[in-house]
């Protein structure tokens, strides 16, 4: 199961991750002589990453909670697939973050995807499609720190749709999108015709 395709993913999110590809080696290349010539390179390996990073592009979430739908979910990163696809937590009672894009909390688009419509039991995002315009939304980060937002709108898109929207914002606003899918399964494809989405905005 996936929730959107390689051509569906905006161009942006391929350029942040390159950038970023590049920057890791620039920082791996100047700290190589020091991690050889330790005896303790698990220790320099920290601090590698400590002195490439702010403390903000560190946090990550790692709970997500919607009340109204009993949800309260351990959140795993996700990245793109080898077809180009966002892709899914290992476990489907988990959700999954998409780690390319924006921390929930911090400005632009952050979007969480989850699993529904196993017939093996319940999932991740099974009552997604219950939550209703001002329903809350809650994602503890890797600090402790918890973040609040409230439903806007939800969206149901095909699943080869154009949704750039669903990954970019650029008027300054910090935003969380739950994804999941719906519609009729495709035995072929292994997927679902449709893919909802939650738009959430976070509140103060």
């Amino acid at each position: 199961m996936k929730y959107f395709s390689k051509k569906q993913l905006p161009v942006s999110l391929y350029v942040i991750f390159v950038f970023s590809l590049l920057l890791f080696l620039f920082a791996t290349s100047s700290f190589n002589k020091k991690l050889v010539s330790s005896n303790s390179l698990e220790s320099d390996a920290v601090d590698v990453t400590t002195n490439s990073f702010s403390s903000e592009e560190k946090r990550t979430p790692v709970r997500l909670k919607i009340p109204s739908i009993q949800v309260d979910l351990i959140v795993e990163n996700v990245g793109l697939t080898s077809g180009g696809a966002m892709g899914v937590p290992k476990d489907p009672q988990n959700v999954g973050w998409f780690s390319l894009g924006v921390s929930p909390g911090n400005k632009g688009s952050a979007v969480i995807g989850g699993h529904s419509g196993y017939k093996t039991g319940v999932v991740a995002f099974d009552d997604l499609e219950k939550l209703q315009i001002g329903d809350m939304v809650y994602v503890e980060d890797n600090t402790g720190e918890s973040v609040a937002f409230t439903v806007r709108k939800s969206r149901v898109y095909d699943a080869e749709a154009n949704a750039p929207e669903v990954f970019e914002s650029y008027d300054g606003g910090i935003y969380l999108n739950l994804v999941t899918c719906v519609g009729i399964w495709e035995e072929t494809k292994k997927s679902y015709t449709k893919r909802l989405v939650v738009f959430t905005d976070k509140i103060d």
